[in-house]
């Protein structure tokens, strides 16, 4: 067994057993938080929005209730005994060098790379060919300002590689600004393009590049309503106001979503619009025709349609159309419309992720949840299944077409994430990059088990523990949902859940429906007036888990951000008894609002909206946490996290619920709001901040469970 050195004074505090160190629930005063007589009504019903005052993010009242509700919440976790020493120990097993997969630009092999306790990953180059050891520091976001709240985000290159065009997030907003460099120099040579927001960077050749936004939205930048999406064409060497508009625009045929991007050959522009976050329109346009116009290979929104790549004129698409698993199909750029789409991967029993690689494509598919490739030519010919090293999450089978070798990652539960060399023509891996950290995987094991839903359905479920745990019931257990928008939860690794894991404690994931683990299907299972099914199966997951005495209700939290911070707010709603803490992050806690602020329209497809119908209307104002806190009742032990800049989903979610729940909860158990400043919807967060979140995070979490002083010994063994 791996042992290490802990400090003596941190040592103490590891070594009563949790029999021996519970304590009662201390009640908190919390700030007074006004109520308005605001109401709105949805097909003659009334609905009161008392705290719609806290929608308002540039207003000093709110601003005010901010800090307040901070100072109640700190002046709470401050008093939580082992809070420094978890602080010390994430700190510590974070402090190790993490480095990416390489990628080729011009003449140089790129790579990602933290040192261990940076805030942001630095990109660094070496010549190709020559040793890795020779690599330069190419961009480091750690300079863009001293907090590490200024985030890289896309990095690409041109053609030739002599170029490179980046994306910087400030504060966490998804608004972010472009600049171009000399990749030679590293040089900033143009002014910085602003405005930006969910886009992509794709050069056209080394003339210039495409990338998306929104007009800038009246009223606040953070929550106005963003909802027609525009693809431009930067030119190197024009200002932006001269950026020329390329799709979107048109007022009658509003999009949501517009992605443009070039395909390899520099041959074609492709083109997906959305109005939702599932289901595109595609278009094409052959950019080697100047008056060249767009052709429409689909012009609806009924699948997940994208073009993989092409081989002059024959386009090869992945689709879920008539396919819930998705499949890969051809078709002559000439005529591309569906009923001249020919097979050539059919569809599975499994979901497909496709990616190409030196002139190959290869199929990821999840396997409940677990990864499996295969590798296939160009005309749909399997060359062979990738031998992985383990059972868990591979990902990256990406090069382009002229390499050799390509550079894979793999991760499980219980496994950080290694990277891997495939030799492309041989279907051989080796070793390239295992991190050194203190953390053994035999130490520790992860299952996969099936349990059975409200109506019978059959649900996985990934159960993460140290070797040896005595089910008796008494185990801090972690129940991690999402179930939503096709988004798969797939085994990785996290140091902060080998942290909570290092306690004692369990962490259990399941595959709710709403998530894309077994396709389309799955996926539409858990949306609009069937989104009760994602409840139910996150409520018979933490029953399965307390039936089998991995945990009981005094020892339960659960756990979920965004989509899967409402998953939270629902359950502990709708089943306050089931569970001792609640941790909702960055939820959509207002249903009947959520599509009036930034994109939330977008998410209609999974969610619906309180203006469809009637019947919609009160579906979802049936489970909207932020409506259906009630007085009296008593509530887990809440944590509810935010973020000042999230303008996403943005925080007044947040503060609305914690208010409700504040203003209702009977008994002791504790209702917080951590609102982080300076940070978004997670993406960019500083490793300071994180670390930070999350030695909160675990403190509240195991405080409430009655705990005075760390659960477990690190290891089961201390070095004094």
């Amino acid at each position: 067994m791996k042992k290490y050195i802990i400090p003596f004074s941190m040592a103490l505090i590891f070594v009563a057993c949790k029999e021996e160190t519970k304590k009662e629930s201390v009640a908190v005063t919390y700030p007074q938080t006004k109520k308005v007589d605001t109401v709105d009504t949805y097909f003659g019903v009334e609905v009161s929005d008392p705290y719609r005052w806290l929608e308002d993010d540039r207003s000093a009242e709110t601003e005010d209730w901010v800090k307040r509700q901070n100072k109640v919440t700190f002046d709470y976790l401050d008093n939580i005994p082992f809070r420094k020493a978890l602080k010390e120990r994430l700190s510590a097993l974070w402090n190790y060098e993490k480095v990416g997969a390489p990628f080729k630009e011009g003449d140089y092999t790129y790579f990602y790379k933290n040192d261990g306790l940076q805030n942001q990953y630095v990109v660094y180059r070496f010549k190709t060919g020559e040793d890795p050891g020779t690599a330069e520091v190419f961009l480091d976001p750690n300079t863009f300002k001293e907090d590490g709240t200024i985030s890289l985000g896309g990095l690409s290159f041109s053609e030739d590689g002599k170029t490179a065009a980046y994306s910087i997030s400030e504060g966490g907003s998804d608004w972010r600004k472009v600049l171009v460099m000399n990749a030679e120099t590293k040089q900033v040579v143009e002014d910085t393009l602003v405005d930006i927001k969910f886009s992509g960077l794709s050069w056209k050749g080394n003339e210039g590049f495409y990338y998306s936004s929104y007009d800038k939205p009246e009223g606040s930048e953070l929550s106005a309503k963003t909802d027609q999406h525009k693809l431009y064409y930067h030119k190197l060497g024009a200002p932006q106001q001269e950026d020329k508009l390329i799709f979107g625009g048109v007022p009658a045929e509003k999009h949501r979503y517009v992605n443009g991007y070039v395909t390899q050959d520099n041959k074609y522009l492709v083109v997906t619009a959305k109005t939702s976050t599932s289901g595109n329109k595609l278009f094409i346009r052959d950019l080697e025709d100047p008056n060249g116009k767009f052709v429409t290979v689909l012009d609806h929104t009924d699948s997940d349609t994208f073009v993989l790549d092409n081989v002059g004129t024959k386009l090869i698409l992945v689709t879920n159309l008539n396919a819930p698993n998705q499949k890969i199909v051809t078709v002559d750029a000439a005529n591309p419309t569906p009923n001249n789409w020919v097979e050539l991967i059919p569809e599975t029993q499994n979901v497909l992720t496709a990616s190409t690689g030196g002139g190959f494509i290869f199929t990821e598919y999840m396997v409940d949840a677990v990864s499996k490739v295969l590798q296939y030519d160009y005309n749909g010919k399997l060359i062979r299944e990738v031998d992985l090293p383990g059972v868990g999450s591979a990902g990256g089978f990406s090069a382009k077409k002229d390499e050799s070798e390509l550079y894979y990652s793999f991760t499980n539960y219980v496994t950080p994430g290694s990277i891997y060399k495939y030799d492309i023509k041989n279907g051989t891996s080796e070793l390239y990059r295992k991190p050194a950290i203190d953390f053994n995987p035999e130490n520790y094991e992860s299952k996969q088990v099936f349990y059975t839903s409200k109506d019978g359905t059959k649900i996985p479920m990934i159960i993460t523990h140290k070797k040896g745990l005595k089910l008796d019931g008494k185990n801090p257990t972690i129940l991690y949902g999402y179930g939503g928008f096709n988004i798969s939860l797939t085994p990785s690794f996290s140091i902060t859940n080998a942290v909570w894991m290092e306690q004692g404690g369990v962490y259990a994931v399941p595959n709710l429906r709403g998530g894309g683990e077994y396709g389309k299907e799955w996926h539409k299972a858990g949306t609009k007036m069937q989104k009760q099914n994602v409840f139910d199966d996150f409520i018979a997951a933490a029953e399965y888990l307390i039936a089998n005495n991995y945990t009981s209700p005094d020892y339960l939290a659960v756990r979920g951000g965004s989509n899967g911070g409402l998953l939270v707010g629902a359950a502990m709603t709708q089943r306050p008894d089931l569970m001792k803490v609640a941790l909702p992050a960055v939820g959509v806690m207002d249903m009947l609002r959520y599509h009036t602020f930034t994109a939330g329209a977008g998410w209609a497809y999974d969610y619906g909206t309180a203006e469809d119908s009637k019947e919609m209307f009160e579906y979802l104002k049936g489970y909207s946490p932020v409506h259906n806190v009630k007085a009296g009742v008593e509530y887990p032990a809440t944590l509810v996290t935010t973020g000042d800049h999230d303008d996403r989903v943005v925080p007044a979610h947040s503060f609305k619920y914690a208010a409700e729940l504040q203003e209702k909860q009977a008994g002791n158990n504790p209702v917080l709001i951590r609102i982080e400043t300076d940070a978004g919807h997670g993406a960019g967060t500083p490793i300071t901040k994180t670390i930070e979140e999350y030695a909160d995070i675990f403190g509240f979490t195991l405080y409430n469970m009655g705990y005075e002083v760390l659960p477990q010994k690190v290891n089961d063994k201390v070095k004094e």
